[in-house]
């Protein structure tokens, strides 16, 4: 079964509240505690009661918290700061709709997730590109020489990926503002 939901210019403004709310209280946290009560949400999560289209979405917060942890890939500005307001607002449990209400409890943690993996989604590229850049690239490091250039040629495949993450911010930064009007 199939269920579409369609979200009014009222609902996503309660999201971006929501949000909002996050963003402030991102202000003030510390990175480290934020990462640790998304891994505790996550780890105190039966998946086995959840349904389909929240595990999803679940799996894409795994892959956040790893991006977060990934000193070689060494992500900051505002993506990172994007990344931990998303982990805030999952891992509160009295978010929207609190956590404990059967089934539809994660609902709007699904949604704004949905809503923010979209936003964030050249840098998740990005980041899976690297990850596969440097995955073909630890086959061949045998000696000291070899690992030197390989941490050259990540370097500059980090540079030139965030670069490119960074230039397509604008472009969906204008196209959110035309579709708010």
């Amino acid at each position: 079964m199939r269920i579409s939901l369609e979200l009014e210019p009222a609902d996503i403004q309660r999201f971006h509240a929501a949000l909002a709310r996050a963003r402030r209280a991102a202000e003030c946290a510390d990175e480290f505690e934020v990462i640790e009560a998304a891994k505790y949400a996550l780890d105190h999560l039966n998946t086995a009661d959840v349904p389909a289209f929240v595990r999803k979405r679940v799996v894409e917060v795994q892959k956040l918290i790893v991006m977060l942890e990934d000193e070689a890939w060494a992500l900051s500005g505002p993506e990172r700061a994007d990344i931990i307001e998303t982990l805030l607002y999952f891992s509160d449990p009295d978010d929207l709709i609190p956590d404990e209400i059967e089934v539809i409890g994660l609902l709007d943690d699904a949604i704004m997730l949905e809503l923010l993996l979209q936003r964030m989604r050249h840098v998740r590229k990005a980041y899976a590109d690297f990850c596969s850049f440097r995955s073909a690239l630890e086959a061949d490091v045998r000696d000291a020489e070899a690992r030197r250039v390989h941490a050259r040629e990540l370097a500059t495949q980090r540079t030139q990926l965030q670069a490119r993450m960074r230039r397509a911010r604008p472009r969906d930064a204008r196209r959110e503002a035309g579709t708010k009007a």
